[in-house]
């Protein structure tokens, strides 16, 4: 009996003296596995209690009861449902959040000066709202137009106290002054839908119809560009590489042709090729004795020969950096041309983003879209609330 327990003793003793790096039967120490620990047969743990123990050879009970109390185990991933919501919350996300970068320059202007308005010690009073007045007027919202929003803010000057109840007077009378919803670009009344792109040279023109054609191919229509400002240098070059970038055909006529020539033949084209769309590119100087307006006035006259009912839109792009001189152009295009909705580009550039309530307020043309970049996704459809958000 002695013996066999002494034998025993030193068999554990060799087995403890043997080095992790050594080898055992073959295998290293530093690579032996251990035995599996038992489970419990008491309640399941969680897997928060596992990784917290660190316990890795337990094996995962991967029932769907395996989180006790009947709960079954999360989905791994999202349906259909919830990943379309996601990506439409997160693109949401994304276009305000670059609208809010564009107006980075204003918004500093207005939210800057209108805090150092307020110190501490006074209410709204007849020199606060002077110096409101002209804080606005800085920002290219208009004189009739900040004398509107003064007079109301006067009416509730006992309500405001400092400089945030201030801003949020501010939204309200701005919203007030904006349209309230914007156009989806996904409804068409008419095949093909025929888009007159108009506007002095210099505004970006040419940009904007790239980019509103890359937003209707991306949407599933068949897109079509009418290269129709043949005067001027390169027009025609430029406007073709936009057509490929975007994915658009395209139906152009060498330099100085007559542009209205070139609209007939892109909305016979457009006919013939069941096309969905159609921008129709536009000078915006002559290098003619002809009128720029005579001009345009026969390019619509042209196309609604060839296509009743067209153009379906008549849209006018202004250069924010320009100020109220925007104001004045759009209301000479709008008397000979009947224009339909506006499209202000180059918004990041300039700390006069207020132009965009005096344009809405004064010329009652609606403002479809804004342009906050250089990228496609910077051309955005124009929402009054998202802009107020991004301004203030």
């Amino acid at each position: 009996m002695a013996f066999k327990w002494l034998k025993k003793k030193s068999n554990h003793k060799q087995v403890d003296e043997i080095p992790s790096t050594q080898k055992k039967d073959g295998i290293p120490g530093s690579l032996e596995m251990s035995t599996p620990k038992a489970v419990s047969s008491g309640s399941p743990r969680s897997p928060a209690d596992r990784i917290k123990n660190n316990d890795k050879t337990e094996t995962l009970d991967e029932s769907p009861e395996r989180y006790g109390n009947g709960e079954k185990e999360p989905d791994k991933f999202p349906s259909p449902a919830e990943s379309k919501q996601k990506k439409k919350t997160e693109k949401s996300v994304g276009l305000f959040s670059r609208l809010k970068n564009g107006l980075s320059k204003t918004r500093k202007i207005l939210t800057t000066n209108i805090d150092e308005l307020f110190d501490g010690t006074r209410g709204i009073d007849e020199n606060m709202l002077e110096e409101l007045e002209e804080l606005l007027i800085t920002a290219d919202i208009g004189v009739k137009t900040t004398m509107e929003i003064i007079q109301r803010i006067s009416k509730n000057a006992p309500h405001i106290i400092n400089a945030e109840d201030l801003k949020e007077r501010l939204k309200d009378e701005l919203l007030t002054l904006l349209p309230a919803n914007h156009p989806d670009d996904n409804i068409l009344d008419a095949k093909p839908h025929v888009v007159m792109v108009v506007g002095v040279n210099g505004v970006g023109k040419t940009t904007t119809i790239g980019k509103l054609a890359a937003k209707a191919v991306s949407g599933n229509k068949k897109v079509l560009i009418a290269a129709a400002d043949t005067f001027r240098a390169a027009g025609i070059e430029q406007i073709a590489i936009w057509a490929d970038r975007a994915g658009a055909e395209i139906v152009k006529h060498k330099a100085n042709a007559d542009p209205a020539a070139v609209a007939f033949d892109a909305i016979a084209a457009a006919v013939a090729r069941n096309v969905d769309v159609v921008f129709i590119d536009t000078a915006g100087r002559l290098h003619t004795k002809t009128n720029l307006m005579e001009e345009l006035k026969k390019i619509k006259r042209t196309i609604s020969k060839k296509l009743p009912g067209a153009p379906h839109e008549i849209l006018l792009v202004l250069d924010a950096t320009t100020g109220q001189n925007g104001i004045s152009q759009a209301t000479l295009f709008k008397e000979d041309l009947g224009v339909t909705g506006i499209v202000l580009t180059k918004l990041d550039g300039t700390a006069k983003g207020g132009i965009v309530v005096s344009i809405c307020n004064t010329l009652n043309i609606p403002l479809t879209h804004v342009g906050v970049g250089e990228t496609i996704d910077d051309l955005q459809p124009f929402d009054s609330v998202e802009f107020v958000k991004a301004l203030l």
